[in-house]
């Protein structure tokens, strides 16, 4: 059965609706529709649901306009690859940070592929064989839980961290979290800080807990990671991927794709520490130059520290997007890592301006990355390869790398 709801009615808050649920939709929920009355139909974003369910779901939020958000409460008819949340709080008005603990990991890829798919020909008009792939383990902390090493916390009113339920700026009491590995968040939980704060909590390379207060000027140790051969001392706070997993993953396809010729000019925007800029650095050699953006000024800070010992590579800290065009020479390849918006119109015209042979795209979002994709091929570069990572497992996050290429 499929509920009718008048069009007169415009806040469907709190009602709940029987729904079949359809097609995945990108930002971790389903699309199904509901009849409004009068031959059109209203679109219900449901979370904790999986497609071709058939669910019982509570509205909890909408606008009045052409959807709204639910949740799932009630599973009538599950779907295969349906399984128990193993954490309470993955739930209706639960924790927003994870949203396909419903479903087993082959399922959480397969939406994830479906999704990365979707936004691909929609938005790029590509259809492009990609599928989401599992990281590589070297462990079991890398699987579906236990593999978060770098958690920021939100900090209530009274002093205690948690995490913020979905869409709200609400702090749950958790007593742990199992994507962080067993044993490390409920002695962090069990402290007080401000109040109204935020608290980032780091395992580095060697499992060492590392607790930082956002925004305090000691930051204590150095939290150490190792990718790409080297070992990387951080500032607490500076970035770093959450995954024990993803940053030496990423390395190792930029250095099969970049292709920096020996004693050549190569690129690194949004360069962070200098991940892939050492990558780099080993293909163009002594005689070559790297360069690296970054806006992070601590970034740069320690990026400079970690890899003092290549003259190669030299740093700018600004915004991509106002040193682009200072930046001297023609490279041969360009790195690029931008946030979550993705490249954009101006950059991606920049960029190609500058006619390198080769541009290597990290994305962590598959629309961004497929709004720049068309923006690549209205300028003659062509997607020549592509790669997805479940590099968060539980949530509808990935990680891709997209290489462009002139035909």
């Amino acid at each position: 059965m499929t509920t009718t709801v008048p069009t007169e009615v415009l806040d469907w808050t709190d009602r709940v609706l029987d729904l079949h649920v359809g097609a995945v939709a990108h930002g971790g929920h389903c699309v199904a529709r509901v009849p409004a009355g009068d031959g059109r139909e209203r679109v219900v974003f449901v979370r904790h649901a999986l497609p071709g369910e058939r669910v019982r779901a509570v509205v909890t939020d909408d606008s009045g306009g052409a959807f709204c958000r639910a949740d799932a409460i009630t599973v009538l008819d599950p779907a295969p690859g349906r399984v128990e949340p193993p954490c309470p709080w993955a739930r209706a008005g639960g924790c927003g940070g994870c949203d396909w603990q419903h479903a087993d990991a082959p399922t959480q890829r397969a939406l994830k592929t479906a999704v990365l798919r979707e936004q691909l020909t929609r938005l790029a008009g590509v259809d492009r064989d990609v599928t989401v792939e599992e990281l590589p383990r070297q462990d079991e902390s890398s699987g579906l839980l236990g593999w978060r090493h770098r958690v920021r916390l939100a900090v209530d009113g009274e002093g205690r961290a948690g995490l913020r339920a979905h869409r709200s700026h609400d702090v749950l009491p958790i007593a742990d979290c199992p994507l962080v590995p067993p044993g490390e968040l409920p002695p962090v939980l069990e402290q007080r800080f401000p109040p109204g704060g935020e608290v980032e909590v780091a395992l580095d390379a060697d499992g060492i807990r590392h607790l930082h207060v956002v925004g305090a000027t000691d930051s204590g140790p150095a939290v150490v990671h190792r990718a790409a051969g080297r070992e990387w001392p951080l500032s607490a706070g500076t970035f770093w991927q959450v995954h024990p997993e993803l940053a030496a993953t990423l390395a190792t396809v930029i250095g099969e794709w970049a292709q920096a010729p020996a004693g050549g000019l190569a690129w690194d925007l949004y360069g962070g520490v200098g991940l892939f800029a050492a990558v780099l650095a080993e293909q163009v050699g002594p005689e070559g130059e790297v360069r690296v953006v970054e806006s992070a000024p601590q970034a740069v800070a320690d990026g400079r520290a970690a890899l003092a010992d290549l003259a190669q590579v030299r740093w700018t800290v600004g915004r991509v997007e106002h040193e682009l065009a200072a930046l001297p020479g023609t490279p041969d390849v360009v790195v690029a890592d931008p946030p979550r918006r993705g490249l954009g119109r101006a950059t991606v015209a920049a960029l190609c301006d500058r006619e390198p042979a080769r541009i290597v795209h990290v994305a962590c979002d598959p629309a961004a990355l497929a709004r720049d994709v068309a923006l690549f091929d209205a300028q003659g570069y062509e997607l020549a390869a592509l790669r997805a990572f479940d590099a968060f497992p539980m949530t509808h996050h990935m990680e891709c790398v997209a290489l462009f290429r002139r035909p």
